[in-house]
């Protein structure tokens, strides 16, 4: 994905992202998505940006356009990327603090008032048993009264049979753990696990975790927009 983030900060076209997995057909992400406009993006999207406050943390922030419109705003953004090559691609476009970071071991400061984790934030979880670990590691950045802006999807819809009937047991793990791998040109990327949870299970672990759960907004399909914030002791 970096490599397609490059190409087309540099050169206005990209080559195919194709998405690959085991678990399901080739799917392809058309780079220009990655650089959608304010009035392009989703309305989950558009919904998560306008709640944003303070000092603002962008999580996977890929081509940077959920900073650079927040910046635009006079937000104060820390951009966030495992991938060098969209690091340097944010810069160019004009991310003012674009950093090649980890988020779960690299330190780049904390007491942020809102985590922005969209494009399925949940993802970097990996699977239902690093849930908690991310949210950990959300409590520990936030400032007090800080929040988290998460996107996700129910994937139940995959495996619902003709009358919308969906046995979750019937599932060895969660339904909702992925893997993937990304391609681009000759290059392929490492494979990865992905996380995808249904609210219920998120508001459910996030509790456990210290942390409450509230919808903001439903997407067209299963997905979802929540807010987490940590809850208050009794």
């Amino acid at each position: 994905m970096g490599r397609a983030i490059y190409d087309y900060t540099h050169t206005g076209s990209a080559k195919k992202l194709r998405v690959l997995s085991t678990m399901f057909d080739e799917d392809e992400i058309p780079v220009t998505e990655l650089f959608s406009t304010a009035e392009e993006m989703p309305l989950i999207e558009r919904a998560a940006l306008s709640l944003c406050r303070g000092r603002i943390l962008d999580v996977g922030a890929g081509a940077g356009r959920h900073s650079l419109l927040l910046q635009s705003r006079g937000m104060s953004v820390t951009a966030i990327d495992i991938s060098p090559l969209s690091v340097e691609a944010m810069q160019t476009r004009g991310v003012e603090h674009a950093l090649c970071a980890d988020f779960f071991t690299d330190d780049f400061g904390t007491g942020f008032d809102t985590i922005l984790m969209l494009m399925n934030g949940t993802g970097i979880a990996g699977s239902l048993s690093g849930l908690p670990h991310l949210l950990d590691r959300c409590r520990a950045l936030l400032s007090p009264g800080g929040q988290v802006l998460v996107d996700s999807t129910d994937l139940r819809y995959i495996y619902e049979d003709e009358d919308g009937n969906f046995d979750p047991t019937e599932f060895e793990n969660y339904y909702g753990e992925v893997d993937y791998q990304m391609a681009y040109g000759n290059c392929k990327g490492q494979k990865f696990d992905w996380l995808y949870v249904d609210f219920a299970t998120l508001a459910q672990v996030a509790e456990e975790n210290g942390l409450k759960a509230t919808k903001v907004a439903d997407g067209e399909h299963y997905n979802y927009l929540a807010a987490l914030s940590v809850a208050r002791q009794v």
